[in-house]
């Protein structure tokens, strides 16, 4: 753990190194890292005791309504590697009418669209991007199928780091010209989002850019959890019953699910964890496949359509993470456009707006 006295520039910083998802081996903080050696995601993990015994409820409280309030639990050591454009605490916003048509309860949207580049994809970006800031790296590149694309190269440009980016030649045109106006060099792809991912890992040695796809980087997923932290204090410190989440790579339904995991660990919620539910489209649908039919991993979907185009993806790399909280959560996988009947209808629910 490293403390500067000087608050101005360094905070109390508690990460203490990185777990390989799935062997649980362990990797240095602080050097810049892609995969593990078994080729998956890479975790951060903290000092939780150590959080616990400086940061309070009461603290919180008083610090200004932004993701960057959560920096005990957030790997920047140095305030001065933050990349901001402005990351709000994002409203809940209730649906009655909605929550009535399904049986009553409490049914929630936390809308993501007043972050920068006006999705939740500002999240992972302000972390993946301040932390590049942090290690040195100077050129980012990434498959995206926009939204994903526009906010690294909105953080990147601000952070003064080169972006390539590559899309599905279907992202929409809105997308493609809002990268290319925040300066990230952007190409077009005949095929789909893990075409595009192979293009970026192939030109890694040749090209010299950090591989900033979904997952293959630790960080994105500490911006995505920040979801999560929110969540439980906005209400009041407990978490919902169920939390629908839009899924394509997954990466904010992993990070809410670790949030919730060392929130407890530092005493700011009890035991009770909100049924986690992956809502995918039926025209790209691997992880209900896979939740149907009891594996750990997700096959490759063929020929994956959708009208959402953010949530067409047919491999996700952190698939089995995925399916991991889905299951210890006692959640499952649905398709969009459906209520299922083991949805609790009586309970408070939150769908992120993404």
């Amino acid at each position: 753990m490293h403390r500067e006295n000087d608050s101005r520039t360094e905070h109390s910083s508690f990460v203490t190194h990185l777990e390989c998802s799935l062997t649980g081996e362990q990797y240095p903080a602080d050097t810049i890292q892609n995969l593990s050696r078994a080729g998956k995601p890479l975790l951060v993990r903290y000092d939780l005791p150590g959080i616990a015994r400086v940061l309070s409820r009461d603290e919180l409280a008083r610090r200004p309504a932004d993701l960057w309030r959560y920096r005990e639990f957030l790997p920047v050591r140095r305030m001065a590697d933050i990349v901001s454009l402005g990351e709000m605490m994002t409203p809940l916003v209730p649906l009655p009418e909605l929550a009535a048509r399904l049986g009553g309860g409490e049914l929630l949207v936390k809308d993501e669209g007043r972050l920068p580049t006006g999705s939740f994809k500002a999240r992972g970006m302000a972390m993946a991007v301040s932390m590049a800031k942090s290690l040195g790296i100077s050129h980012m590149a990434m498959p995206t199928n926009g939204n994903a694309g526009a906010a690294l190269a909105a953080y990147a440009s601000r952070a003064g780091i080169r972006s390539t980016i590559f899309c599905p030649d279907q992202t929409p045109k809105v997308n493609v010209a809002e990268m290319g106006a925040q300066g990230a060099g952007v190409y077009l792809v005949n095929g789909l989002i893990d075409d595009c991912g192979r293009i970026v890992a192939d030109g890694k040695a040749q090209a010299g850019w950090f591989d900033a796809s979904t997952l293959k980087e630790p960080y994105r997923v500490e911006g995505k959890k920040t979801m999560g932290l929110e969540l439980a204090e906005q209400l009041g410190w407990d978490v919902p019953d169920v939390i629908f989440y839009p899924t394509g790579g997954g990466t904010a339904l992993i990070g809410m699910w670790k949030a919730f995991e060392e929130l407890e660990a530092t005493g700011f919620i009890g035991s009770k964890r909100p049924r986690m539910v992956a809502v995918q489209a039926a025209g790209c649908a691997p992880i209900v496949r896979a939740w149907e039919s009891g594996t750990d991993h997700a096959e490759r979907w063929e020929n994956a359509h959708t009208m959402a185009s953010g949530i067409r993806v047919p491999k996700a790399l952190g698939d089995f993470l995925i399916l991991r909280a889905l299951r210890e959560s006692g959640g499952f996988a649905m398709l969009s456009m459906t209520v299922p009947s083991a949805t609790p209808v009586t309970k408070r629910r939150v769908w992120p707006a993404c």
